[in-house]
This record gives structure tokens, sequence and C-alpha cells, in this order.
């Protein structure tokens, strides 16, 4: 057989294997290959979901919009409504799959599939996730990577004794608002001086336990082997102490992730206040209100970084807020909030207005000229906007980055190594409050 015939004769997923190099970001055009048989370009994807509830959803909504991808598979035990909900969702767009409950069937039976999203409750991540990269599959696992720093640790060398690529789902590192913060603001420019304090919250206003639909009731063998003693259990999972890891892993994950990332640096300790002070702690047994306190060494100085997820009032929402002696940047993932703002004493910024890096600031009213102005009064620092929207869902960045790390296009932007070092700093946070005082963190328990 010659070069040519060889090539005409590799199949769709021998390619895509083939180009992933295992993340190294090789680009290889698909435009160089033939078309394989029934009209499939080279570079489709075959996927499989696994966890089909809200977040599955969600996730779905995004993948379905990407060029190139194209769903096989979906595995979800609630077949009465979540499975049959994103299988007629996922028909709407053309996509037409194949419905389990075990995902181990689905690995022995599905055997075109090149990646797999997983959005399962947390305590099923590690398992799953090894089991998919050892069949063979490329990975996005929704944050946090596991309920346990073991199974996080699992999830890492599988990875890395397979070669698949393994995403962890904090999206924000995808984000291209969050990304021009990063580079330009942060890094190039280093506009906010030396940082000294950050602000983060996420919090969310009272609501009662998720219900379900008393004709889809699952039957209690089908919840007991797959780790749930009752509906509400497994509806309200992320209350649950062995199952999920409480507001703090399940919001401030996101949020605690940019700390590091932004700062280039794990923390060195944290301390926390917290616990079940609104709900019934027989139902929740995770903390309803925490606060948390991180210190960071960093190369200009100390960093003192206050954290707060809150579930019985949604004042403020979420965002972070990073402080430093020449200016604040305030940032969140929700759509059009976001801002820097310039300390009195800082140099001028117009060559970074001149660059792109920020906004103009908006003409602000002038009082009087008249007025008073009592001395003590603080005037508002001028407000630069941020010079990037996100026109696209929240996920869909983050997808991209792993579809496009599979052909071989791009590095993912938070591979196992960097959703390991999150899990570390944030399940912490949970044995802070329980201790009641001060922990410390070894550089070592960031490594595998």
């Amino acid at each position: 057989m010659n070069e040519n015939e060889s090539k005409k004769g590799m199949n769709r997923r021998q390619f895509m294997r083939s180009s992933a190099v295992a993340g190294a970001g090789l680009f290889l055009s698909p435009m160089v290959a033939a078309q394989t048989e029934g009209g499939k370009k080279p570079d489709d994807i075959n996927v499989a979901v696994l966890g089909a509830g809200a977040q599955g959803r969600i996730l779905l909504e995004s993948a379905v919009k990407i060029d190139g991808v194209r769903f096989k598979a979906l595995c979800d035990i609630w077949t009465a409504y979540n499975q049959k909900n994103q299988t007629r969702f996922l028909k709407a767009y053309k996509h037409i799959v194949n419905a389990y409950v075990d995902y181990q069937e689905m690995l022995d039976k599905e055997k075109d599939l090149d990646a797999v999203i997983i959005a399962t409750p947390d305590f099923w991540h590690a398992e799953q996730t090894v089991a998919c990269l050892k069949a063979g599959l490329h990975v996005y696992c929704e944050k946090e990577m596991s309920n346990t720093l073991e199974g996080a640790r699992k999830m890492v060398e599988a990875a890395k004794e397979t070669g698949k690529l393994l995403q962890i789902g904090h999206q924000r590192r995808s984000n291209p608002r969050y990304r021009h913060c990063y580079d330009k603001l942060i890094k190039e420019s280093a506009i906010l001086g030396r940082i000294t304090t950050i602000n983060g919250q996420w919090n969310r206003a009272a609501r009662p336990f998720l219900g379900f639909p008393k004709k889809a009731v699952m039957d209690q063998a089908t919840l007991a082997k797959y780790g749930f003693n009752s509906m509400e259990q497994f509806r309200n999972w992320r209350w649950f102490k062995g199952l999920g890891g409480g507001p703090i892993v399940d919001l401030g994950s996101h949020q605690i992730d940019i700390f590091s990332w932004f700062l280039e640096a794990q923390p060195n300790s944290v301390m926390a206040s917290g616990g079940t002070d609104y709900y019934d702690k027989n139902t929740h047994q995770w903390y309803d209100t925490v606060m948390a306190i991180y210190t960071y060494e960093t190369a200009k100085g100390m960093v003192r970084a206050f954290y707060q997820t809150i579930t019985t009032n949604s004042n403020m929402g979420y965002y972070e807020a990073f402080m430093g002696d020449e200016g604040t940047l305030s940032i969140s993932e929700s759509a059009g909030r976001g801002a820097v703002y310039r300390e009195p004493t800082a140099p001028d910024w117009d060559k970074w207005v001149k660059l792109g890096f920020l906004l103009e600031p908006k003409e602000e009213e002038t009082a009087e000229s008249d007025a008073v102005v009592d001395a003590r009064e603080t005037i508002a620092p001028p407000s630069y906007e941020i010079p990037v929207e996100l026109k696209d869902p929240y996920h869909k960045p983050h997808l991209v980055n792993f579809f496009n790390a599979i052909r071989g296009k791009e590095k993912l932007n938070c591979p196992a190594e960097i959703g390991y070092e999150t899990a570390v700093a944030v399940l912490k946070v949970n044995d802070a409050v329980e201790a009641g005082c001060k922990l410390d963190f070894k550089p070592e328990e960031f490594k595998i």
C-alpha cells in the first residue's frame, strides 16, 4: 500500500487520536486530509455526554453550536426525565444518540467515540474519568474534578498514563474577558501595580430543595446502585457529605481558581468560618455560609484574599476584585460587569487606552460650580471599561478550547494538573471550618 492509499484507509478515529499529540498544541490542518466515508470531515469529533442533568444541559446547549462536534451517545440514570429530555434536545439539533443508564455499558458498546463530557455529581467524577481515559477517550470533566484529593490524584495519573486530554471545567480560564485581563492588565502592563488584596464572593438567595415530578421517580434499587438513598438526595446531592463539597466547592471553586491564576501563586495558608446557620442540618450537611481568608506569598510580596459564599441572600451576586497600589480590577463572569479603577497617585493610563488594553472612561457629570465639597468626601475614581465582550454562552469558549486541543490546534487552558491545584486550595476550606483554626499549605501538596 502506498502513502496515499494509507491516508485514505485511515479511519476518522485514528486520525483524531494521532492528531491530538497528547495536548502538545501541534497544528494539523484538516484540509490536508481527504473526506472520510459518508462525507464526514476528518476533524469531526464524536462525543458522548455522561450526566445529563442541569449542568449537562448547559454544556450541551453550548456544544451543539460548535462546528465539527457530533454527539453519538448520552448516559444518565434518570431515564424518565434527564435522559428523555436531553435526548430530545439533541435530536432537535440533528444529533441522534444512543441512550444508556450504565456508563460502562456505553464504553463497551460505543466504539467510535473520541471524547466524553462528564457532568455527573462530583463523587462520580474520578471513577468515570479514569475509566473513560483508559478507554482511549479525551475527557472534559466539570469542576470540582473530584470531591476528594485521592480521586483527583487518580484522574491526573490516568491522564498522564494514557496520554489523553483531560480538561477541567473551570471555564473562566477560557473566557476572553478574563484572558484579556490576565494577559494585558496583569502580565503585560501590570496596571494594578503591586496587588496586595483580593475580595471575591458568590452570594445566592435562599431556595428550597429541588423537587421532581412524581411520575418520574426512580426506583430505590437504581438509586442505591448509583449512590443515593432517595430522590431528594439525588436531586440535591451538592448539600450532602460524601457526594458533593458544599457551596465553597460548588461555587467558590471557580473564583478561588482565578486568585491563583492571576497571582501566579498557590496559597500558603487559609482560615475559615462557616456553618449551617439557616437550613436544616439533617438535609443540608454542608455549610450554607463560608467566609475564608487566604494568604499568598508572591514574587512582589504578601497578598491576602478574602472570599465568601452565602446561600441565604443574593446581595451583589458574584465577582472578584483585585486591588493593587495603582488600581483595582473588578470582574465577573456575569455579562457586562467589570471595570478597572485607577488610584489617584498612579501613573497616567493614557498609553494603555491607546494600546486598546482599556476603554476611555466615560465623562462624569460635574457638580455645580458653586457647590461646596466636603474635604472628607472621597471622589470615586474614573471607571475604565474592559474592551472585550463575551457574546457566547459562558461555557462555550472552554469547550471550543477542549475540542481544538483534540484537533491539535491549541493547548488546554485548564488541564488536570491545574484542576488538581485548585482542588487542593478549595477542599481545605471545609477542613479549616471544621478545625476552627488556620491551616497551612505545603508546596508539595499541589503536586502529583
